[in-house]
């Protein structure tokens, strides 16, 4: 029996439904909206969330429906891994697809849910929810480039 974590055993595709789910560290950050450069096709974050996120939480309050009430909404899958370059660079999802670690604050590795809060590294009491600002006015809330 090996001693590695089973996210250091295997790729995303060979995880099961539990295994992927774990690997969300509950930053909140993929709810977060996202402008695309048309000519560069450059990705910008902006500090606008989906109405349906929980900031004081950073969960969503539809997960189940999330794809019925936001049919944009993007449901992860390890068969997209190879387009997960739009995803924080701190995301496990990506990170995982890159070959790379997990970062320390993560909480599979710390043991710890509240230790990606506890890094700065959610939304955690952060943003504006879409329905209470114009969507011509996200371009004035980039916050960083993917």
């Amino acid at each position: 029996m090996s001693a590695k974590p089973f996210w250091e055993e295997k790729t995303l595709r060979e995880m099961s439904r539990s295994e992927w789910e774990s690997l969300c560290d509950g930053c909140g950050l993929c709810c977060l909206h996202k402008l695309e450069d048309e000519d560069s096709g450059e990705v910008y974050y902006t500090d606008v969330h989906c109405r349906y996120m929980d900031t004081s939480n950073c969960s969503c309050t539809v997960y189940q429906e999330r794809n019925i009430k936001v049919p944009n909404c993007v449901w992860l899958s390890p068969e997209q891994a190879e387009s997960f370059f739009w995803l924080p660079e701190t995301c496990a999802y990506r990170l995982l697809a890159e070959k790379k670690p997990l970062f320390d604050w993560h909480p599979l590795v710390s043991g710890n849910p509240a230790s990606v809060h506890e890094a700065g590294i959610s939304i955690l009491n952060k943003g504006i929810a879409d329905d209470q600002i114009p969507e011509d006015e996200w371009q004035d809330r980039i916050i960083w480039k993917a």
